[in-house]
């Protein structure tokens, strides 16, 4: 009931509120119901720029994120999603400049990217499993994938979008990854919301709860929803 007095309030009772909810959010291995903040369901309820959706990768973002909701002009809540992980991971970090002088990304582009040209598969994802994606396309030594992140998913940059997918000339491959199994997380929102390309998904199978609740059957799900962004001959 509380999301939808959110989602609603100011159609219902015609008063604006700046309300932000950080919601622990991410697959870190942990039970079923402690993994997941359930973005699916905020994301059903966003409609006439209600409210803003946000999973946010580095510090540097959220800090703005949260600057553009107290310097805005008018009030509408804030979700954001925020995996504890990313408070202690060694690749989300920023530099002071960005801090000082940045502004808020609702996309980032991938910074790794030296030729756009060479780029055969773009791949689309928010939250922390952009750096899960990093590690293995390294690993792999993969330069022709490519990795954006939405870092607002409502409402949705569609214009920024076209631009990055413009920039991109030679790609055969468009995936939207995601560590939520296939019923869950923003794959839904994003397949009534997402039209300028065709996507592949590459995430968990879908599932009655939202995690596994078993370690090493959760780390086996994630590795194999990673593999898939690499190898579309993989399947759920």
């Amino acid at each position: 009931m509380i999301d939808q007095y959110i989602s609603a309030g100011e159609d219902k009772w015609n008063n604006q509120n700046g309300l932000v909810m950080l919601l622990p959010h991410g697959y870190e291995n942990q039970g079923a119901e402690h993994s997941s903040a359930r973005m699916e369901r905020y994301l059903q309820m966003c409609a006439k720029h209600n409210m803003y959706i946000a999973d946010c990768t580095t510090p540097a973002n959220f800090f703005h994120l949260l600057r553009r909701q107290m310097k805005s002009k008018f009030r509408k809540p804030l979700i954001v999603f925020t995996p504890k992980s990313l408070l202690r991971h060694e690749l989300a970090v920023s530099k002071v400049d960005e801090l000082a002088n940045g502004q808020f990304q609702e996309i980032i582009d991938d910074p790794n990217v030296s030729d756009k040209k060479a780029i055969k598969t773009l791949v689309f994802c928010t939250g922390k499993v952009y750096y899960d994606l990093i590690v293995k396309r390294k690993e792999l030594n993969r330069n022709d994938v490519a990795v954006v992140r939405l870092e607002q998913l409502f409402p949705l940059a569609i214009e920024q979008i076209k631009e990055v997918i413009a920039s991109y000339p030679n790609v055969e491959d468009y995936v939207w990854s995601q560590e939520e199994p296939k019923n869950m997380g923003a794959y839904s929102y994003m397949l009534m919301n997402f039209d300028l390309v065709k996507l592949r998904l590459a995430s968990p199978k879908a599932y009655s709860a939202p995690a596994a609740g078993s370690y090493e059957r959760s780390k086996k799900r994630q590795a194999k929803a990673i593999a898939m962004v690499f190898d579309k001959t993989i399947v759920q």
